[in-house]
């Protein structure tokens, strides 16, 4: 995320001690022996902050334009291996790590996403919905109902989209397909159109999170580790390479959370400003906040994800209670005498309009495809003529609103009755532990047939997340609770907040059928969680050498160990063909097969 309100703050203090590679900053040492707070550091506690109040409302970037030092010194480790690097170019990279790094890992994302984009070369599990209702949505503006052959059709050589248009009953909102429908329009109907739009979502969205973590912790170095982490998820990988619509649903949670962050630090920046950098009780308490541009893009985001799934409904809730108490905090902060009463006379309202009244705008415009298609029978949108000549009590509403809502009734009556079992299905209480994900795609080559090089091979795509990141994140989780309820650190309870926009909902329809892959919409909160565990391990700059020594090896092990992890099941995110005792010996439960 852009950096530019950090250059409101002073500079930070890590850049001459970690070439401005931005760490945890350290704390002002406490009078007296070493008690309890001091025996908790080395586990990565840290006191409230203690600087001014600029400096608590808008802690300092590690690095960036205006923030980087000229004189910033050389890094001790390159120096020791006997590389001294030109000091235009070194002050160079380290103005620019906050973005030269994200970018790094961004294009790794984008390489593991991209490669062999196309295979398989085959309709892989909903792709036989949204793929094809992607093509018809920018072909006529409305999904239509498909020949029974058209898989076959359209999966062979040279042959006719077999498009006819006869409406059908969809029930998702269009946003998703019509981000699906991009790509084949910029690279034909195949799978390597239908699955493009899509793997460059999951890319932009390593991007996201590496920015999003680094400032959220105030460290370069925590941000790439949370791109990373994010890059080497299966599940991510996955749903990144398959042209379903839970992926672009991360896409634009993610991307609200984002800008809500940027909303929460130029607030805080702005606040500070106008409070002249002292506590002033009775203008924090009446203080307006101004043009809140951030929370406004949050609002379109916001609406994007509801126009991709309804599950957004729950996103939109969240994040605009997240977005109030982050008002109530800085007022709070600030010296606000009554934070509640002072955000509520004059943030709320703004806050309502911002994110949900633009998300509901965003989302009725979202289906201007259906709109816009006629009211004769059969020859527009599903439901498009119902309201069509039909008496009405509220004759002041438009027809095509009435139809819309009814459309939406029957949908809603759907989404809550859908139970019809299926080979997949699983409960939400299973996911956090990966015990039971779902077969995208599967079959049994033998020996010279799909590269087989042995007497039996499996070729599979298995929705499942990284397992150690996803065991780990149960820990991080737990970490991210006791810092919220016991040190009221407001990361920890921002990750919980989104990480529970995704999660919880799911409980409230047990009876559904509902699977794994739709986790994916809160895998970047589980892997922000698991980065802030990282950042505990490796511990606050003030520690102890052999502290922060034994620390970052233990974070650095952990890391690498997921990356093997990741590794070893990659020929199952991708469908690469591999010997069935290959194949075996990565399903390490029976629930997996």
């Amino acid at each position: 995320m852009n950096g530019d309100t950090a250059a409101q703050a002073p500079t930070g203090t890590d850049h001459s001690a970690y070439g401005g590679v931005g760490l945890p900053s350290p704390r002002p040492p406490q009078d007296g022996p070493a008690g309890w707070r001091e025996r908790l550091a080395r586990f990565g506690y840290t006191a409230r902050p203690t600087g001014t109040l600029t400096e608590r409302l808008a802690p300092p970037m590690p690095d960036g334009p205006r923030v980087t030092p000229r004189d910033v010194p050389q890094s001790p480790l390159l120096l020791r291996l006997g590389v001294s690097l030109p000091q235009g170019l070194w002050f160079f990279l380290c103005r620019w790590a906050g973005w030269l790094g994200p970018v790094a890992v961004a294009v790794f994302a984008g390489l593991l996403r991209f490669t062999n984009l196309g295979q398989p070369h085959a309709i892989i599990f909903d792709e036989t919905y949204y793929a094809k209702d992607a093509y018809a949505l920018w072909h006529g503006g409305y999904e239509i109902n498909w020949p029974e052959d058209a898989n076959t059709t359209i999966m062979t050589p040279g042959a006719a989209v077999p498009y006819r248009a006869t409406p059908s009953y969809v029930v998702h909102p269009p946003v998703g397909k019509w981000i699906i429908g991009l790509g084949e329009q910029l690279f034909g109907m195949n799978p390597f159109g239908w699955r493009f739009a899509v793997a460059l979502l999951g890319t932009l969205s390593v991007l996201m999170v590496a920015r999003i973590a680094r400032r959220m912790f105030r460290s370069t170095l925590l941000g790439c580790v949370a791109g990373l982490l994010l890059a080497v998820d299966g599940l991510h990988l996955v749903l990144s390479r398959a042209a379903l619509l839970d992926l672009v649903v991360m896409f634009w949670t993610l991307a609200a959370f984002g800008f809500l962050l940027l909303d929460r630090d130029r607030t805080r920046a702005l606040l500070a400003r106008r409070l002249g950098g002292v506590e002033d009780a009775r203008l924090a308490q009446r203080l307006g906040l101004g043009w809140r541009p951030y929370r406004i893009a949050a609002g379109v985001c916001v609406g994007l994800t509801c126009a991709t799934k309804w599950s957004g409904l729950y996103v939109a809730a969240a994040f605009g209670l997240l977005t109030v108490l982050w008002d109530v905090g800085a007022r709070r902060l600030a010296g606000a005498p009554r934070p509640f009463v002072a955000v509520l006379a004059r943030d709320v309202l703004p806050a309502f309009v911002s994110v949900v009244v633009v998300a509901v705008a965003v989302y009725i415009a979202s289906w201007w495809g259906w709109f816009a298609s006629s009211t004769a029978p059969g020859q527009g949108g599903w439901g498009r003529d119902w309201a069509v000549g039909r008496s009405t009590d509220f004759p002041w509403i438009p027809e095509a609103l009435r139809s819309l809502w009814h459309y939406h009734t029957t949908v809603y009556e759907f989404h809550v009755g859908l139970s019809d079992p299926h080979t997949y299905q699983s409960n939400p209480w299973s996911w956090l532990v990966l015990g039971r994900p779902v077969s995208f795609f599967y079959e049994s080559p033998k020996y010279g047939q799909a590269g087989c090089t042995a007497a039996d091979c499996a070729r599979e795509v298995l929705g499942i997340g990284t397992p150690l990141l996803w065991w780990t994140g149960i820990a991080a989780l737990a970490y991210c609770l006791w810092r919220w309820a016991a040190r009221r650190d407001w990361r920890a309870g921002a990750l919980l907040c989104g990480l529970a926009a995704g999660y919880l909902p799911w409980f409230a329809y047990q009876q559904r059928t509902i699977f794994l892959f739709y986790a994916v919409v809160f895998v970047p909160f589980l892997v922000l969680a698991v980065t802030m565990l990282i950042g505990a391990l490796i511990g606050p700059a003030g520690a102890s050498r052999d502290r922060r020594i034994i620390g970052s090896a233990a974070a650095g092990l952990l890391v690498l160990l997921i990356v093997w992890n990741f590794l070893f099941f990659y020929p199952l995110f991708t469908g690469q063909t591999i010997p069935l005792e290959d194949w075996r010996r990565r399903m390490w439960f029976n629930t997996w097969i």
